[in-house]
């Protein structure tokens, strides 16, 4: 199976295969090798002539290889992409599994055709799964977990030509979470503001990313871990003032993700700082927060924690709670003085 990376660095290369099968759950790594093909595989003056966008909805497999078979018009490749790939009917009936596995043994040499099935992945199981895996570049685009947010944002800064201080890369992190199409418009955006060869520090993040410097969610961890309920209220007012910039959602997967990680300290054997960093999934410039919050709360507080989040994860989805954006903000303050008293 081709590696995100390796596809990319080939594209860059100007070395194009045949046939891109990409699929799975994250949509940032399918839609950005889309993109480089789309960009970059013909000049702009052929692609009036020889490029296709289909949709799956609009589209089938019959018409998909009618037009893949099709040879370029003035010129040395044509380029066949297929968006939403996942919304396309009749990808397992037999007809279908024969008309591509066909295709896939006997490609037509100057067209690359790219399949953009976002979302969900194939049954390895069927025979049209196993023909794209054997005969194609495959790329099975999984989500990141949380812990390696940081390693993500440092590589794809790094491929970008700049670097970031810890706190910078940990304020985008912990604020803007797992979005990784966020995330890359946001590193993108500093790129614009930055001198050439400048480390990005929490400064920049501040500044021209929109995170408070007071107000986020960095600092609401912090005043957690130690014990600031006054501080935490504040910030916790903030973000309901500014609801488009911190949703409930994320306020809440953060302090999730802040208390699993105490969990996972409460259940190692991990006291210094190295070994509870690689414990967590955190520089250890940031585990002594974690350690603190450890203290704090003991194992018993953190399960019962873990559970109110739960609960209020629940009733902001209006399962079991009629909730109103009105709502939303007392709902947060009760829960902030439950985890802390």
């Amino acid at each position: 199976m081709a590696e995100y990376i390796e596809i990319i660095r080939e594209i860059q290369s100007s070395k194009y295969a045949p046939v891109y099968f990409l699929q799975g759950e994250e949509p940032f790594f399918i839609d950005n090798v889309i993109a480089h093909i789309e960009n970059n595989a013909l000049d702009e003056s052929q692609k009036n002539f020889n490029q296709y966008v289909l949709y799956g909805k609009e589209t089938d497999l019959v018409q998909v290889i009618g037009t893949a078979r099709k040879y370029p018009m003035m010129g040395e490749r044509q380029v066949v992409i297929v968006k939403e790939a996942q919304e396309m009917k009749g990808w397992n009936s037999e007809d279908n599994q024969i008309l591509l596995t066909s295709y896939l043994e006997n490609p037509l040499p100057s067209t690359i055709l790219v399949f953009g099935y976002k979302y969900k992945s194939l049954d390895k199981r069927t025979k049209i799964s196993k023909a794209l895996a054997a005969n194609s570049v495959f790329l099975d685009s999984k989500r990141i977990y949380d812990n390696q947010i940081p390693s993500w944002i440092e590589s794809y800064a790094k491929a970008r030509g700049v670097s970031l201080t810890q706190k910078a890369m940990m304020l985008l992190s912990e604020n803007i979470g797992n979005n990784l199409q966020r995330l890359s418009n946001e590193i993108e955006k500093l790129l614009l503001n930055v001198s050439e060869g400048q480390e990005i520090d929490d400064l920049a993040i501040h500044r021209y990313v929109g995170i408070s410097k007071e107000y986020n969610v960095f600092e609401l961890q912090h005043a957690l871990s130690s014990g600031s309920f006054a501080k935490a209220l504040k910030i916790i007012n903030y973000f309901s003032a500014n609801p488009a910039n911190h949703p409930l959602i994320l306020t809440i997967v953060n302090l999730f993700s802040y208390f699993s990680k105490l969990l996972l300290i409460h259940g190692s054997a991990a006291k210094d700082k190295n070994t509870v960093a690689k414990l967590i999934g955190v520089h250890p410039y940031f585990a002594n927060e974690y350690i603190a919050g450890s203290r704090r709360y003991p194992l018993d507080k953190v399960i019962r924690n873990i559970q109110l989040i739960h609960e209020l994860d629940l009733k902001s989805k209006g399962i079991g709670y009629n909730v109103s954006k009105e709502k939303e903000s007392g709902m947060l303050k009760e829960l902030m003085y439950q985890l802390m008293h």
